[in-house]
Parts: structure tokens; C-alpha cells; sequence
């Protein structure tokens, strides 16, 4: 049995690794400020003899009393609409907030594993991404609050690894979707399952045609667990590759909710990646890992979920 703690713990992610521990019979302690995050999310492991809430910044100085094995960084607003409306709690967690728990694990011995993103290679000019491209990100965008602060925590991440010998691991989590996102989330695959649903215009931003390639939480979940348990300090896509244009996006939930919804189209985000598409060789070799579940099984799943959390 090892010791987890998990930043973020009530958030989307956060809360789907805290049942993956669990059922693998570790002890959890998940870290929250319902920043974004939601007790909902863990409402079902209260009182359960191996998990352990804490309310806490951890841009603070954070102590856990006890032996702790493994440290998981997956704090931080994820959604645009988020770190837009949150854009200094954004750069602090990613920051400060790393730093804190790199301290954590140097403490503890334990291994550490930051929760990156996609969002590291900007409005990629180099399609699909490998983990080789180097990005193309404007700092003082709008979206740089975000895509800087994981950068900043790659390279102080790496800075940890190098200069105190820190066992660590970085994962670059591609788009993800599933149960227990939020209904006013504002990513594109929440906005349409909500719009869809109440029969309301579904919302289309540009022309539609960038691409997304979005993966169900469960399959994400797993590509995580194993990367934490291989050999490997360098960052690593977890994602999938099947891409799809937003405005085909949009027509699949449309359909998939039997919704009488249309789609109305509004001028593009500023910096909003005209392409998004993991390279998962490197997860393929060394996880043996690739996404396991269709596109529509997920989106299935998470319209389901989206209709108990809105009593439709």
C-alpha cells in the first residue's frame, strides 16, 4: 500500500485518480480549495478509511504529517473560461504551487508527477505534436497565464530532477473529457452537451474547422497510473490521436442528445490552436497504452452524466 497525495484532488481529473488509487488499495490524500474543483467529485469516498480530505492553497507552504510515497500536482484552473477569470490564481498554482509540492516530495522522498497539458505547444506549427516540439505559445496572450504557468512548472520540474536528483514524471494531458466535468466548464465538448440538451443554440466559435482530438477520462486515468510506475523522467503525450473539427464536434452531440438544437458561430478566441493532436508514440512504447474507448461510447457516458447533473 503507498501514500498519495493528489492536488486537486476534488477537480475533474483529481477526483477520477483518487478512485483509481483507492480500488488499487493505496491510502489517498487529495488537496483542494474548490478553486474549480467540487466536493461532489468526492462526496462518495468521505468516510472511507483510506482517503483523507484536506482544505488547503498549496501556493502556501504545505506539511503532511507521515510517510508519503507519491506526489501528484493536478491543482490548477484547466478551462479557459477559468484561468481568464482567474488568471493570477492560475500563474500561482502553477508556480508557487509547484514549487511547494516538489518541496513536498523532496521531503518525502516520493515521487512526483505533474499534471501538464497540450497547452505547453501553443497554436502548434508542427502537427501532430511530439514531445520533441518546443511550441509556439505568446507569453502575453490571453491564454499565456496558462500555457506559461505549465511551461514554468515543466522547467522547475526539471530543475528538481536535475539539481536534487528528484524522482520525477511529467505528463502532457491532451484534451479530455467525461463524468464529473462541469456544466458551465466553458470547453467546447461541456457547452455542447449543456446547449444541446436544453435545445438551445450550440455555440461554434471561428469557422469550426480547427480540430480537436479529445480522450474519456477512463483511458486518461490509466495512461497516467502507468507512466507514474515506468522509468521515464521526460514529458510524455497522454491523449488521443483520432481528430475531429469542432463544428463536426458539435453535429455528433447535437445528434448523440436527439437535441433540436442549431449552431450559431461566434468570432474565435485570441491564440485559439487552429490544430490540437497528440503524437503518442512514445506513450504506445513505453506504457504500452493507447485509448481504448470509441468517441461516441464516451460522449454516451458523459451526456448521460450531464442529464442527472441538470434533472433532465
Amino acid at each position: 500500500m503507498a501514500v498519495i497525495v493528489i492536488t486537486g484532488g476534488a477537480g475533474f481529473l483529481g477526483s477520477h485518480l483518487c478512485d483509481r488509487f483507492i480500488q488499487n488499495g493505496d491510502e489517498v490524500i487529495a488537496i483542494d480549495n474548490f478553486l474549480t474543483g467540487d466536493a461532489d467529485n468526492i462526496a462518495h469516498l468521505f468516510g472511507h478509511k483510506k482517503f483523507k480530505f484536506i482544505f488547503y492553497d498549496i501556493t502556501n507552504f504545505t506539511h503532511i504529517p507521515g510517510n508519503v510515497d507519491f506526489v501528484l500536482h493536478f491543482a490548477s484552473p484547466a478551462s479557459p473560461m477559468d484561468y481568464l477569470k482567474l488568471p493570477i490564481q492560475t500563474l500561482k498554482v502553477g508556480s508557487l504551487g509547484t514549487h511547494k509540492m516538489l518541496g513536498l516530495a523532496k521531503e518525502k522522498k516520493a515521487r512526483f508527477l505533474l499534471a501538464s497539458t497540450s497547452e505547453v505547444y501553443g497554436d502548434p506549427l508542427i502537427h501532430p505534436q511530439p514531445e520533441t516540439y518546443w511550441g509556439n505559445v505568446n507569453p502575453i496572450g490571453l491564454r499565456g497565464v496558462y500555457d506559461e504557468a505549465k511551461r514554468f512548472a515543466e522547467a522547475l520540474t526539471m530543475a528538481y530532477h536535475r539539481y536534487h536528483g528528484l524522482d520525477t514524471r511529467i505528463v502532457r494531458i491532451f484534451n479530455t473529457y467525461g463524468p464529473r466535468m462541469r456544466i458551465d466548464d466553458g470547453r467546447a465538448i461541456p457547452t455542447f452537451i449543456s446547449q444541446a440538451l436544453r435545445n438551445e443554440d450550440v455555440t461554434v466559435y471561428g469557422s469550426g474547422k480547427q480540430t480537436r482530438s479529445i480522450c474519456y477520462v477512463d483511458d486518461l486515468i490509466e495512461g497516467i497510473f502507468r507512466l507514474l510506475f515506468v522509468d521515464y523522467y521526460e514529458p510524455v503525450n497522454i491523449g488521443n490521436p483520432d481528430e475531429i473539427s469542432i463544428i463536426d464536434l458539435a453535429m455528433e452531440i447535437i445528434q448523440l442528445c436527439g437535441s433540436k438544437s442549431n449552431i450559431v458561430f461566434k468570432p474565435l478566441p485570441e491564440d485559439d490552436p487552429k490544430v490540437r493532436q497528440p503524437d503518442i508514440s512514445l506513450a504506445r512504447k513505453l506504457l504500452n497504452w493507447e485509448p481504448k474507448i470509441p468517441r461516441q461510447e464516451g460522449l454516451m457516458k458523459t451526456i448521460e452524466y450531464f442529464r442527472y447533473k441538470m434533472n433532465l
